[in-house]
């Protein structure tokens, strides 16, 4: 039966995949640590190389040259060209030995749970990596033999993390004669202000992931780490028409009934709600860690900070993307040599002074006050265990179902309990598999 049903879940899976191109061939035997594959560490990863990430990992390249006497191969890719690459070359003699992976069930969970990418767990306590990565970092880093994350076993290794959270742009809260809320009751208020002044306070996109990942915050607010369990790791089954869903549909709905939200947001995109920020046209926006180091070097008009959203236990985030070393990688060793380095103070701190969210930084060695602030805030969601993961992972395909839905929620197509059925009835079925 459980051969059955994993042969179930991988059937699906592989047919999501294949709507967008990144469908995964099947595996062979790989390899065993290093067996003849010479010293080269063939490295794939997608960052910039003006990112914090691009950073940091260009020079673990130089130390690892420098200490293993090994070259690094590094292949630079885009996310997509890695996702389609993957279904050609996982499972044969030229995969890389380490490559950069998106995590989640249906990416680093899919390739787990066919056999693609390695057991790592032996390297882990090898090198005590777990010791360096707060538990709900390592949700996202060990799967189930059927490749839902929160196993038992682990396939890859995150260095840095991410996290959603509140920008506040401080000088028009200043102007406005406002101060930068605590609670969530406080947020409401300073919501109604700006109405009451004529600004639409709330930076937001109804045609891409921001409105969705609002929404969730919203579910969190009446939410614990019990609900979080049952929606991202199927323990029990998600009550749709239950308080946390429930308040967090209503609650949108009125958010654009008040005039939080502008009337035409469905139309609006990432982009566009981020640049709202940036020129001073919205004076909030609720969206991820990863457009900080954009807001330093562009929302340079006012002073801005960011907070995690006030009043809650939980916050949409995880760790950021896995090092997975694949089965057929023909040298396994240096790849976790490389992976190591990764996790050094030095290496770390290079993440957090560029604006990126290092997990084993030592706080002393960041200088820049902005990203040492963000750090904190990202600290202590970690230290209270708040991180929840992101709405549409449960189940492939779910992003666009969640877009669509409140789309029609904000519009006015359909009311809030015909949102919440329609979003279950998706939900139950894109997970059917899984649980």
């Amino acid at each position: 039966m459980a051969r059955n049903i994993r042969r179930t879940k991988t059937l699906a899976v592989v047919a999501a995949l294949a709507a967008t191109g990144v469908v995964l061939s099947g595996c062979t035997a790989g390899s065993e640590g290093d067996s003849g594959g010479g010293d080269t560490l063939k490295l794939w990863h997608y960052e910039g190389a003006d990112s914090a990430m691009g950073k940091a990992w260009a020079e673990a390249i130089k130390i690892f040259e420098k200490e293993t006497g090994a070259t690094v191969e590094f292949e630079e890719k885009s996310f997509e060209q890695i996702q389609k690459t993957a279904s050609q070359v996982l499972d044969t003699d030229a995969a890389p030995d380490l490559m950069e992976f998106n995590k989640g069930n249906a990416t680093a969970g899919f390739l787990a749970s066919t056999g693609l990418i390695t057991d790592i767990s032996d390297a882990v306590d090898e090198y005590g990596w777990a010791d360096k990565l707060a538990p709900s970092l390592q949700t996202t880093a060990k799967y189930s033999e059927d490749g839902v994350m929160g196993g038992d076993t682990w396939f890859g290794v995150p260095n840095y993390g991410e996290f959603v959270g509140v920008y506040y742009n401080e000088s028009a809260f200043a102007e406005a004669g406002l101060a930068i809320p605590t609670t969530y009751a406080e947020f409401v208020d300073v919501l109604d202000a700006f109405v009451a002044k004529g600004i639409t306070p709330l930076a937001e996109a109804g045609a891409e992931y921001p409105l969705g990942q609002l929404w969730y915050q919203l579910a969190l607010m009446e939410g614990d780490r019990g609900f979080v369990d049952d929606y991202q790791l199927y323990k029990n089954p998600v009550d749709w028409q239950g308080p946390e869903i429930t308040s967090a549909t209503e609650t949108l709905q009125e958010y654009v009934d008040k005039g939080y939200i502008a009337s035409d947001v469905s139309s609006v995109k990432a982009e566009d709600a981020g640049v709202s920020f940036i020129n001073g046209t919205s004076p909030i926006f609720v969206s991820g860690s990863w457009w900080f180091g954009r807001f330093v070097s562009e929302a340079t008009g006012f002073d801005w900070s960011m907070t995690a959203f006030p009043g809650a236990d939980l916050s949409l985030g995880s760790s950021g993307n896995l090092w997975v070393v694949p089965e057929n990688a023909a040298n396994k060793d240096l790849a976790y040599q490389f992976i190591d380095i990764t996790m050094r103070p030095e290496i770390q701190a290079i993440i957090g002074n560029n604006g990126g969210l290092p997990v084993a930084a030592d706080t002393a060695d960041i200088t820049d006050e902005k990203s040492a602030a963000l750090i904190e805030t990202f600290n202590g969601v970690l230290d209270a265990d708040g991180l929840a993961f992101y709405p549409d992972w449960p189940a492939p395909g779910f992003y666009d179902v969640i877009v669509q839905e409140l789309q029609g929620l904000i519009t006015g197509v359909q009311d809030a309990a015909t949102t919440d059925a329609n979003l279950g009835e998706q939900y139950d079925e894109g997970t059917a598999d899984f649980r």
